[in-house]
This record gives C-alpha cells, sequence and structure tokens, in this order.
C-alpha cells in the first residue's frame, strides 16, 4: 500500500518504474518526472490497461476511488476507458444542447405542419420570453422552478393566456427532447395547473352610437405612426389582426385596389382577396415611403425583419381609452353586428370576413362572384368612418335598426 510520502519523494530514474498500490493500481513514474496512475484489469483473458489520472492532480485518495469504480465497471464486463468516452460525450451533448438549441431544432421539425402565422408566433414568443432567461441552460438542467419563473413573469404582466401558449410549447421542446434522449421527462407537467386562465369573454363589439366615439379617439391617440396606420387600416379592411400584421408589401396591387392575403397565413388555409376602399389604399400610399422598402408593411418597432406585435396594436386601443372596453379583435364582430342589423345579405358579409364556406366549389363561385359587392361594401365602411369620424349620426340605408 502506498503513501502520500512514497508519492512526493519518488525521483524518475532513466527508466520507468511502478509504484505499486494493489488490486490493480499503480504509480508509474517516468523519467521526464510525469506521474501517471494506472489500472490493471482483465476482461475476458486478456489484460488491458486503464489511464486513471495524473498525480499530483489525482491524489492517492481519488484515484483509489477511481480504481473501485472502475473494479465495478469490470465485473459488469464494461472498459473503464469506454464508460469514461461514454460519460464525456454525454456531458458534450448536455452542454451543447442548450434549450434555445434543441427548440430551435424543433421548430424547423414542425414548420411543415403549422402555418406561417403560427410559426411566427411560436418563433416570436419563445424568442421573447423563455430564451432570454432559460435559453442558454443545458436542456437537462432545467428544473420546474424555472419555468415557473418565466411562466409567471408573463402572466404577471397581464398575459395568463399568452402564458399559459408558453408553457404548451416549452413543453412540446422537452417532449421532443424525450424522445431524443436528452431529457427523462417533461418538467412543465407539474406546472399544469400554474397559470390560471380568465373566464372567456365575449368579443366586445361596438353599436352604432358607440363607434363615432371611438373613432375620433383614435384620430387623436399619440404613437408610432405606423402601429397607428395598422390600427386604422384594421378598422377599414376588418381583416383579423395576425393577418394584418404579418401582411406583406407584395400582396398588395394598389393600382387594383386588391390585397391578396395568401392561403397559408389564413386561418381557413384559403386565399382571401380584400377590395381596398378608396381609403385604405391612400393610407397604404402615404405609409410606402417608409416601410415600403422592407418586406412587411408594418414591420416591429425593435426588429424591422419580423412583423408589428399583436400587443403593439392592442396597444393602441388601450392608448384611446379603450383598455378592457374594446379589442382589436371586435372591429369584425363590431362590422358584422352592424351590417347584420342593417339588413345587408349575410353571406356577403361572411364573405367580407373570410369565414368558411363548407361547400369549397361554391364557396370559390361566390368570392369571385360577390368581389365588386363587397368592394362597395367595404368602400360603404370607409364613407361611414370618415363621417362617423367628423361625429355624423349615420346607418347604412338598409338599415332596419336605428343607430
Amino acid at each position: 500500500m502506498l503513501t502520500d510520502t512514497q508519492l512526493r519523494n519518488a525521483k524518475p530514474n532513466d527508466k520507468p518504474y511502478k509504484l505499486t498500490d494493489g488490486n490493480g493500481l499503480y504509480l508509474e513514474v517516468r523519467p521526464n518526472g510525469s506521474k501517471l496512475w494506472r489500472y490493471r484489469y482483465r476482461i475476458g483473458g486478456k489484460e488491458n490497461l486503464y489511464a486513471v489520472g495524473d498525480y499530483p492532480a489525482m491524489s492517492l485518495a481519488e484515484a483509489r476511488a477511481e480504481r473501485e469504480a472502475a473494479r465495478k465497471l469490470v465485473k459488469e464486463g464494461i472498459h473503464p476507458a469506454h464508460q469514461r468516452r461514454t460519460e464525456t460525450l454525454r456531458r458534450s451533448i448536455e452542454v451543447e444542447s442548450t434549450f434555445q438549441a434543441v427548440a430551435e431544432t424543433w421548430i424547423k421539425e414542425n414548420a411543415g405542419h403549422w402555418s406561417g402565422g403560427y410559426r411566427l408566433q411560436v418563433d416570436r414568443r419563445l424568442a421573447s420570453d423563455a430564451f432570454p432567461r432559460i435559453g442558454n441552460l443545458p436542456i437537462r438542467s432545467i428544473t420546474p422552478a424555472h419555468i415557473k419563473d418565466v411562466l409567471k413573469r408573463v402572466e404577471q404582466r397581464g398575459s395568463p393566456a399568452s402564458a399559459k401558449l408558453l408553457k404548451t410549447w416549452i413543453g412540446g421542446v422537452f417532449r421532443y427532447a424525450a424522445g431524443e434522449l436528452l431529457v427523462d421527462n417533461d418538467p412543465t407537467w407539474p406546472l399544469r395547473n400554474t397559470i390560471k386562465a380568465r373566464k372567456t369573454q365575449h368579443i366586445a363589439h361596438l353599436t352604432a352610437k358607440e363607434i363615432p366615439a371611438f373613432l375620433q379617439a383614435l384620430e387623436g391617440v399619440q404613437a408610432e405612426h405606423a402601429t397607428k396606420m395598422a390600427a386604422k387600416l384594421l378598422w377599414l379592411t376588418v381583416v383579423r389582426t395576425v393577418e394584418m400584421r404579418g401582411a406583406e408589401w407584395r400582396e398588395f396591387d394598389l393600382e387594383a385596389g386588391l390585397w391578396t392575403v395568401p392561403a397559408e397565413r389564413m386561418k381557413m388555409r384559403e386565399v382571401h382577396v380584400v377590395p381596398l376602399s378608396a381609403q385604405a389604399i391612400e393610407l397604404l400610399q402615404a405609409l410606402h415611403p417608409l416601410t415600403g422598402r422592407g418586406r412587411y408593411v408594418f414591420p416591429g418597432r425593435k426588429d424591422r425583419e419580423q412583423p408589428l406585435t399583436h400587443e403593439a396594436i392592442r396597444d393602441v386601443f388601450n392608448r384611446a381609452g379603450y383598455a378592457g372596453k374594446f379589442s382589436p379583435h371586435g372591429i369584425r364582430s363590431t362590422f358584422s353586428t352592424y351590417y347584420n342589423e342593417a339588413g345587408i345579405d349575410h353571406e356577403l358579409v361572411e364573405l367580407t370576413l373570410a369565414h368558411a364556406e363548407r361547400n369549397k366549389v361554391r364557396g370559390a363561385y361566390n368570392h369571385a362572384k360577390k368581389l365588386e359587392q363587397r368592394r362597395k361594401l367595404l368602400q360603404e365602411w370607409a364613407d361611414l368612418t370618415d363621417a362617423w369620424r367628423a361625429g355624423a349620426k349615420v346607418v347604412p340605408i338598409q338599415s332596419k335598426t336605428a343607430a
């Protein structure tokens, strides 16, 4: 059995020599002065040598502990050197497999099954809320506590629905990682009841009497010009907010007065042609010098290569004094309620809102047939908007309900 004194006093000779400790462990002292721990063992009748470590970086006690661990592996028929390489590789993979790296791979592998708008939503939410806090952590090291902190921060800024979506996406990343043997479980599972969703409320709409006050308040809002224009164009075109935010200049033919929203950006996965009113065209023409050189009509405030966020448009409504009262989503129900009460052809209103037509052949036919009727309807909506903004109390000619 070796002692620390023997190890410290061992001097190099002209040739390498060994100081034996027992059970296969010895110290090899080389002519250059290096001292190397070695463990000799047999598997399958063949003698093998395992490089345990260097002395004094590895002490006698540590070398003995490593020998005992190696002996256990040998008894199971496992070469200690092979196990070490496996562990080194595993740790290397774990270090490289950060949450962000795995999440980005998960997104790429699922992108083909998602719409462009949905992928953009996943990208932006993870990038803004998850990556800054857990993106650089090895995915195996992330605990439920890490994720709960991320989710609570989103919830506390008044977005419980966004927090629940974020938990779903983080969980998707971990379930993918589990399938790749990078983690053993999904740490979002214990958090399934952490975020309390608000009670579902019907999307508020404005009555005819309430519309003028809203439009006047919107006109007076102090906000970034392009963002305010997005809110105005949303009102004039009655498209969904996600369709407006992702609008690209290449989709517009201002001479023909048409906006063609591609199928991949539509909820129903069908192309939607929006006839533009004169007011909408004028707004876009005024906006083009500001954002026309880029891809998006309404680029993000911080990243011009990304579209405007939903929160930015909603903030315009909040600044107008309608926080908790009326949101961007409510424009469509306001339009629908107004014209359905006015006795306008229900199918025309539905086509204008790009609601689904179950019979696709009939739907395509009606979509084309009623393009000019939809153009007239949206032009009337824009003209009414001008009048309402000016304070007039007007209703459509066909109205059967007083304003």
